[in-house]
């Protein structure tokens, strides 16, 4: 069985407001998890800025990643 971490990340009030919420975004990601049959390991919430990867939730994601050992696969819902 295949095993995901959700990251999901909105910056700006008017991102959310355009339909890309994080609760919009959880829905849409868990929906394709269920019908690909990919385990949720866990979801992970963040609201920094795109700027940089600096960011606190996607840190301590990469950090746990590693303490893993497992292969990354990232999807994305909607780039820029």
């Amino acid at each position: 069985m295949k095993i995901a971490d959700l990251y999901i990340r909105v910056s700006t009030d008017e991102q959310a407001d355009k339909g890309y919420s994080q609760r919009d975004q959880e829905e849409r990601l868990r929906r394709y998890c269920n019908i690909n049959n990919i385990q949720i390991r866990k979801v992970i919430f963040e609201d920094h800025s795109a700027k940089t990867f600096k960011r606190p939730a996607w840190q301590s994601l990469l950090v746990d990643l590693r303490k893993q050992k497992v292969i990354l696969t990232l999807s994305f819902y909607k780039m820029g």
